[in-house]
């Protein structure tokens, strides 16, 4: 009687390379995000049409802290997105100028609440911020910016 034959998967170098490749696209498709500036708020560190790069795998790239720019959904409008730089975590101080503008002057720095974070854009004139909107839950946060592109691709496409 004989025996059947087996098959033998050959593995390349090719075949691994490609898994390899698979595996790389599946974890940037899944912790990774693109946005892009729209508006003059953010100037003149971010333009109109710059492209960013942001993520929610925070074990890769840090904790959000102060200074981080930060994507994050629309208090008043869950479609839109917003693109800002956070000036206060929990239980910071912020001066009077940059409170909320319900904040009377006479009651001191505002101190920002537990679960939230303070934003500002870093045009002040024209950013519209928790200055108007209040500080920012954390669970609209959609991730921290991790990469600033270039708007020269975008300009090139008007």
């Amino acid at each position: 009687m004989k025996k059947p034959k087996r098959k033998t998967v050959l593995v390349t170098g090719f075949t691994v390379f490609l898994l390899l490749m698979l595996g790389f696209s599946v974890f940037f498709f899944l912790n990774f995000n693109t946005a892009s500036v729209s508006g003059p708020s953010m100037e003149p560190t971010l333009k109109n049409g710059r492209r960013l790069l942001f993520t929610r795998a925070y074990w890769l790239v840090g904790d959000i802290r102060k200074n981080d720019i930060i994507v994050f959904t629309s208090p008043e409008d869950p479609k839109e997105s917003v693109i800002k730089r956070v000036a206060g975590l929990p239980g910071d101080k912020i001066d009077p100028l940059n409170a909320p503008n319900d904040w009377g002057l006479a009651r001191g720095p505002f101190t920002v609440p537990e679960g939230t974070f303070y934003v500002l854009g870093d045009n002040a004139e024209v950013s519209e911020d928790s200055r108007d909107f209040g500080p920012l839950p954390k669970d609209l946060v959609r991730g921290k910016v991790v990469i600033l592109g270039s708007s020269e691709s975008v300009a090139a496409n008007r």
